[in-house]
This record gives C-alpha cells, structure tokens and sequence, in this order.
C-alpha cells in the first residue's frame, strides 16, 4: 500500500489568482477516497523540510533572504505569489513531504505527494509558484545519505523543468529528462540532461510516440536507481496556460507509459502533481486521479 503526502496547508488560501487552483488540494484526496482508490489511512503529513536539506540544493544567501522575507519586488513579482510567512511554511512542507515520500517508496515501490512538482524554482531565486525545488531537494537527500547512487527526473509538466535542470547541471548523479511546450513558458529554457520540445497542438498519438521513444532511450542509456517523476496536467487541450492538444485519456497513457519503465525495471518512483488550469476544475482532478489510480494498479 504506497503512502501520500497531503497537509492542511497545501490548500492554504492564496490571495486570488485565477491561474492557479488551490482547491485541487483538497478535492483530489476527497474524490480519491470517495471512490475507493485509496484509503484515508494511507496518508501521511509531511514534517518540515529541514535548513540542512534546503542547503543541499539552494543558496544560502537566498534562503536566508527568502526565510526573513526579504525578497525585493522583482524577486517576488516573479515568484507569482505575495510573499508571506504562510507561504514560505507551505513550501516547506511540500518539500518534506517529497522527502518523506521518497523514503516511503525505497520501501515500497512508489509514493505520491498530492503537491510538489516545483521544478521553477533555482539554486539562487524563486519563478512560476515555485520557491524551494521539493524534488532537487528530496533527489540530494537520498544521494548525500547514501540511500541510492543516482536519480532520474522525468518532467512532463508542460512548462520546461529549468530550475531543476540548473540545480543538476553540474551533478552526473542526476539525469534530467524534461518534455515541454516549445512556446511556452519559460521563455529563456535551461539545458536539461535531455529536453524535448512540443509544437503547440500536440496530438495524444504524436505526444505518446515522442514520449515512448525518449523513455526507451532512458532505459537502454541512462544508469538509475531512483525516478522523481513530476506529472503535470497541464498538458490538457482543455488547460488555459497548456497549448498542447492532449485528451484526458492521452494524459492517463503518459503516466502508463513512465509507470511502465519504473516497474520494468524495479526502480522506485516519487510522483508529485505539478501543474494544471483547466477552466473545468473536474478536468484536473480527473487527470490526477488517474495517475493515483494507475499507481494502484502497478503497486497494490
């Protein structure tokens, strides 16, 4: 039975921004136990990410500045969020709840954090919601703790993972795979161990083929022992900041298809949730839901 990583404080209402959903948070988990797929006691809250952890990915000066909230204007216009004691708590917690969760699947295969996915946030600044880069953060724990030699992050959020593929530039112990929107944000892309980038428009059949074909060359190629898998929705045809053209169904193979590669070849997996905007709140929780559900099917 794998573990979810899920705290009152990931639905922590922000001041209003349309483009980002906050009551996925708590929806999710409601519709996902409604249904049956998991059980309330599977469920864990997350413990603070420690200073030590965040130290191993981010800058010093920038969380001293970050933690005092001392960010300038710029720094904080670019963030997207109003900086506040709240917030800076709330990533925090995220980023131990991809910690833990990677612990939780070393033992049993696979864990969710219902939040995380921060993949915009660098070494030295925060961009695009992101703050402190949960998954860098658990990635650098797992390896400076010796618990596995190397790490894969597969990013298939639609926005290109750049902060993380910054934090591991110089790290041969983490491979970053990242499969975005050509057009979208970022617009300044960083070098991932490998990026694909996606016309606008994208079919489920193009996008499934491209996709197939980079996860074979990862597993013929890429020495692992570990997958951080970042499973944005936000590759919907109906997600108003996507620009891809997927369906529902498509979305659901995506996480078959990376599902696959991890049971394959016996690797754990951490998935967090990334992004998605679809007008229709239903569409993004169903798209999330799925990957729980498919989670189960591989690991139960």
């Amino acid at each position: 039975m794998y573990k979810i990583a899920w705290d009152p404080l990931y639905h922590h209402p922000l001041p209003d921004n349309h483009r980002f959903p906050m009551e996925k948070y708590s929806l999710l988990p409601e519709q996902l136990i409604f249904e049956g797929t998991i059980t309330q006691d599977q469920f864990f809250i997350p413990e603070p990410v420690t200073e030590k952890q965040i130290l191993l990915c981010h800058d010093e000066q920038y969380w001293g500045r970050l933690e005092k909230l001392e960010l300038s204007a710029a720094e904080i216009r670019r963030t997207g969020f109003p900086l506040s004691k709240q917030l800076i708590q709330r990533e925090i917690i995220i980023a131990g709840g991809t910690v833990q969760a990677a612990r939780f699947a070393l033992e049993n295969g696979v864990a969710m954090n219902i939040a995380g996915g921060t993949h915009h946030a660098f070494t030295n600044r925060g961009e695009g919601f992101c703050l402190l880069n949960d998954v860098a953060i658990a990635a650098s724990v797992l390896l400076v703790e010796k618990l596995i030699d190397s790490a894969m992050v597969i990013d298939l959020d639609v926005h290109q993972g750049n902060g993380t593929a910054e934090i591991f530039q110089s790290n041969p112990n983490v491979f970053t795979f990242s499969m975005h929107g050509k057009k979208n944000y970022p617009l300044h892309k960083e070098c991932s161990d490998l990026d694909v980038e996606l016309e606008d428009g994208i079919s489920d059949d193009e996008y499934l083929n491209l996709l197939n074909k980079h996860l074979n060359y990862l597993k013929e190629n890429v020495k692992s022992d570990f997958i951080f898998y970042q499973a944005g929705v936000d590759v919907l045809a109906t997600d108003k900041l996507g620009r891809l053209g997927l369906t529902i169904q498509g979305c659901r193979e995506r996480d078959r298809l990376v599902f696959d590669m991890a049971f394959q070849l016996n690797l754990p997996i951490v998935v967090t949730m990334g992004g998605g905007y679809s007008e229709r709140i239903a569409d993004i929780i169903e798209a999330h839901a799925n990957t729980f559900r498919l989670a189960k099917s591989y690991w139960d």
